[in-house]
């Protein structure tokens, strides 16, 4: 079995996943495996599995908590916790009201869960009409964890999946920029909460930045932070 998990630090690792549709665009995407300190682990985002990643999680710790940070981060939900029946799975109102069909512990808002053992802090950006997003810092390794509020697509990304005029979408949404898309930007009619989250966030200098879509961050996080970040004024 060949690793596919690569570590971001100690008891942090990162997996790269298939595209993903969405609405006709393809996306990139990417879990985050941290290990508690009770060594139980915490799946962000999970991708699609195989026999192979699941056999490669298990052999790190036990899978306790499988993690949606936005409405939009839930497709294989339902496979993990098939494959894992005693995870919890948890993420913000707006994700448990989407999937109906899944059992998720209560809505996660600005109390981080005591289970996760102080590894974690987290972030919650509302203020938009449409969607609000979780994220998440992991205090060991200084790793800020977003789901969509940072997409980072590679050039070569683009002009191999998002050809003719959907190149030019990527360029105008500005998510060949680490931004989130323009959209989505747009409809933040408040932006109070939100900027005092980015702060939050930002006063504990993170040094590594993993998004779901697009290039990492492995160094200089703070700065490429408060440069994605600075349209919420």
């Amino acid at each position: 079995m060949n690793k596919r998990l690569q570590p971001l630090g100690r008891d942090i690792w990162v997996f790269e996943g298939g595209n993903v549709d969405f609405f006709g665009f393809a996306y990139p995407t990417r879990m985050v495996v941290v290990r508690l300190p009770d060594g139980i682990l915490w799946v962000w985002s999970p991708v699609r599995p195989d026999a192979d990643l699941f056999a490669e999680v298990a052999s790190l710790g036990e899978v306790g908590h499988l993690v949606s940070p936005n409405k939009l981060h839930h497709l294989f939900l339902g496979d993990w916790k098939e494959r894992f029946p005693d995870a919890l799975i948890w993420g913000p109102q707006s994700s448990i009201s989407k999937r109906t069909d899944l059992t998720f512990e209560a809505a996660l808002d600005r109390q981080v869960p005591v289970a996760w053992g102080g590894a974690l802090e987290m972030f919650h950006f509302t203020g938009s009409r449409f969607m609000d997003e979780l994220v998440f810092f992991h205090r060991d390794s200084a790793t800020a964890i977003l789901a969509d509020l940072s997409e980072n697509f590679s050039p070569e990304f683009v002009s191999t999946y998002w050809k003719g005029w959907k190149g030019v979408v990527a360029r105008i949404w500005g998510i060949m920029e680490g931004k989130a898309p323009l959209e989505w930007r747009l409809s933040f009619l408040s932006r109070k909460q939100a900027r005092a989250e980015r702060d939050r966030l930002l006063a504990l200098h993170p040094r590594q930045v993993v998004m779901a879509h697009g290039t990492l961050q492995r160094q200089d996080g703070e700065a490429f932070l408060r440069r994605v970040l600075a349209w919420l004024g």
